[in-house]
């Protein structure tokens, strides 16, 4: 039996808290403790409740969001927190990232990733959409592509043959496994085996992890 995940939401419109309520709770393992109406109800909230999880909006009263979310670990140190929000804007996401929201979600995801990314993100894993994450990748790539190159050999370094550095490389560019099949002549399935090698060398379980950890090692 799966543990119950215990669930803060906050927004300021209750019809909309009343919709996100009633869908998490057909899930036998999720359990809406509470409600508030702006940030700093989120906030005092969350002190008193200690949620395993805050899904909170960004456009509120008195505090935004993405301004509780960053003041979050004050209030509720074990507490994730899940932004949802109509804007797929790359401020708001990244902003939500760096305040230290575990997952982004926009309002009209579906239910099956809706309840993924609670699962995901309650085991102590990011989560974000597809969307999402192509944002955060084009912003990384951005600044890598105006960042000094580091005169070290991350090939050397780092463990990575050749091959998984060439692939790596296409990777960050935003090839997909198909695109980097057809433009290195092999299989899907081997470039699927040589990024699943990669990954597991770089000690990563996701392209934005892989993004992070690859900016970290100086690869461009």
């Amino acid at each position: 039996m799966e543990q119950t995940i215990k669930i803060l939401l906050a927004d300021d419109h209750l019809l909309v808290r009343n919709g996100i309520k009633s869908l998490l709770e057909e899930e036998a393992c999720l359990e809406v403790i509470g409600e508030a109406s702006n940030g700093q109800e989120a906030l005092e909230l969350s002190k008193e409740l200690q949620p395993d999880l805050l899904i909170i909006d960004v456009r509120m009263p008195i505090m935004d969001g993405i301004e509780a979310v960053g003041h979050l670990h004050k209030y509720a140190p074990e507490t994730k927190a899940i932004v949802l929000s109509m804007h797929d804007s790359e401020e708001y996401i990244l902003k939500s990232i760096k305040a230290g929201a575990s997952g982004y979600l926009l309002k009209d995801t579906g239910k099956p990733e809706f309840i993924k990314a609670i699962k995901t993100i309650s085991k102590g894993d990011k989560y974000f959409s597809g969307d999402i994450s192509n944002v955060i990748v084009s912003n990384f790539l951005q600044s890598t592509n105006t960042a000094p190159k580091k005169s070290t050999s991350p090939i050397n370094t780092h463990g990575l043959t050749k091959k998984e550095v060439e692939i790596l490389q296409l990777i960050l560019s935003g090839r997909t496994n198909t695109e980097i099949s057809e433009s290195l002549g092999k299989s899907k399935r081997t470039i699927e085996t040589h990024r699943f090698n990669l990954m597991k060398k770089l000690n990563v379980k996701n392209l934005i992890e892989l993004s992070s950890k690859a900016k970290e090692l100086g690869f461009s």
